[in-house]
């Protein structure tokens, strides 16, 4: 801005001055030329021819004339109507006349025009004397300085104006990122829950914008992280407080029978095997939430299932509840075996868990197109409408003290959603219309690693090559 107001003060004054000059330039010389002429008409030049040729001219306003003969005598001088030109002046342009040259010479000085012109006088073509004008123009000046006054108290407004306006927008955006910072202050000391009010569509109404965004993820967070310690605490502290309670009953009575030490043993052993779970699995999510790389290989889901059933089925046997799988071939996908191994632990055991004596368990694996459909339904009891929505949820039970009675921590399923979308898939909860749960797991189908799997993928209507179900 100073710059413009500096190229403002200067450029306008100068051109003007300069087609002055040149205006100035053109009239002196018109009118040395109009008088030259004039005067040399005569043969020679005397002070009465001069003076009455002079009488006759119109000099408008010339301020000063002085003509003089080929010696440089001065034979003519008009009165001076401005200030005096100055001998120097009017020597130094007579002896350029007289030398045959046109003289001109103009200054602007405290607002006068001060202009000089000579020329010399000549007849037949011989020089016979010089003929030197002034002009003292203090009207022009004063127009010159009435705008540069002008453009001065112009310069001053818009100096004042923007000298405003800078510091409206300095103290609005300071003002603002004043704000800015003291946000960030507060969420440093923890108070995740304050918010920035946004206003406009700006850059910083943007930053802001990101900036709530933070917060509430932080807030989200630091919730669940709370939560998340609350919970694992009290989880621990359980099986933790039986094993001490177990301990010191051992210690306290020193005449107690073997049987009895040994079902304790053996109580403090299942709260062990019961810590031992709950801090795997808690290692299992922190290994997700961490984003910890793992090394993944086409695997076979159908022989996972077949394992985990095998495995579970003694249990299911004791209490009567027939375990029925409808597994599909060629149903392979690229993960890690332990990852899908926990999805199928998780849902296979709670439906063996949380069934009813002598009920069933159906589960079925089956191949559509590029993905995959894990389905595990049950007899039991279900779970209610409103519990639904959270089962997923880590450490959530729908009934407490049924899920400590069987070892439950409240973390399988959570797990299981975890590594589900881990694995690019899906996972869903519903009652069954006869009683019971069932789960629905929807993985990415794949055959080959990613690196040399073909660009097109299996459309749907490749079901039809797909190995048919075994019993």
């Amino acid at each position: 801005m100073a710059a413009v107001l500096a190229v403002l003060n200067t450029y306008p004054i100068t051109v003007s001055r300069g087609l002055v000059f040149e205006s100035k330039n053109s009239f002196m010389q018109n009118q040395a030329a109009l008088i030259s002429t004039a005067v040399g008409a005569s043969d020679s030049l005397t002070s009465e021819n001069v003076n009455q040729t002079m009488s006759i001219l119109e000099l408008g306003e010339i301020d000063m004339v002085v003509v003089t003969d080929e010696s440089g005598t001065e034979l003519y001088r008009s009165a001076t109507r401005g200030r005096y030109a100055g001998e120097a002046s009017i020597e130094r342009g007579v002896g350029a006349a007289l030398d045959g040259n046109d003289y001109f010479h103009s200054s602007f000085e405290a607002g006068i025009f001060k202009s000089y012109s000579a020329m010399p006088v000549m007849n037949k073509g011989e020089r016979i004397g010089a003929v030197f004008i002034y002009e003292y123009d203090s009207a022009q000046g004063g127009n010159l300085i009435d705008l540069q006054k002008d453009i001065q108290s112009v310069s001053v407004a818009l100096s004042v104006l923007g000298i405003l306006l800078c510091l409206l927008l300095s103290l609005t955006l300071t003002r603002r990122i004043t704000g800015l910072l003291s946000a960030i202050r507060y969420v440093r000391e923890g108070e995740y829950n304050y918010r920035i009010p946004v206003s406009g569509n700006d850059e910083l109404a943007e930053l802001g914008e990101e900036f709530n965004g933070l917060t509430r993820r932080l807030q989200t967070t630091e919730e669940v992280r709370r939560r998340f310690v609350a919970d694992a605490s009290h989880e621990l502290k359980t099986p933790l407080a039986s094993i001490r309670l177990l301990t010191d009953s051992i210690l306290q009575n020193g005449d107690m029978d073997k049987d009895t030490v040994l079902e304790f043993v053996s109580d403090i052993g299942e709260e062990a095997w019961r810590l031992t779970r709950t801090t795997e699995k808690l290692q299992t999510l922190t290994r997700i939430d961490n984003d910890a790389p793992t090394e993944r290989a086409i695997i076979d889901v159908g022989e996972i299932v077949s394992s985990v059933v095998k495995l579970v089925r003694p249990i299911a046997d004791s209490r009567g509840i027939l375990i029925y799988c409808d597994l599909w071939n060629d149903c392979t996908l690229y993960g890690t075996e332990e990852g899908v191994y926990q999805i199928v632990q998780n849902l296979v055991e709670n439906a063996v868990k949380y069934n009813v004596d002598n009920g069933s368990v159906d589960v079925s694996l089956k191949r559509g197109g590029n993905s995959l459909t894990l389905t595990v339904e049950d007899t039991g009891i279900g779970i209610p409408d409103e519990d639904i929505p959270h089962v997923f949820d880590r450490f959530y039970r729908v009934d407490k003290a049924r899920s400590r009675e069987a070892g439950g921590s409240g973390l399988g399923l959570s797990i299981a959603r975890s590594v589900t979308e881990e694995l690019g898939g899906t996972i869903s909860a519903e009652k069954r219309d006869a009683g019971g749960m069932r789960f629905t797991v929807t993985l990415p189908f794949a055959d080959t690693p990613p690196e040399t799997a073909e660009q097109t993928p299996p459309s749907d209507n490749e079901n039809a090559t797909d190995t048919p179900p075994q019993p």
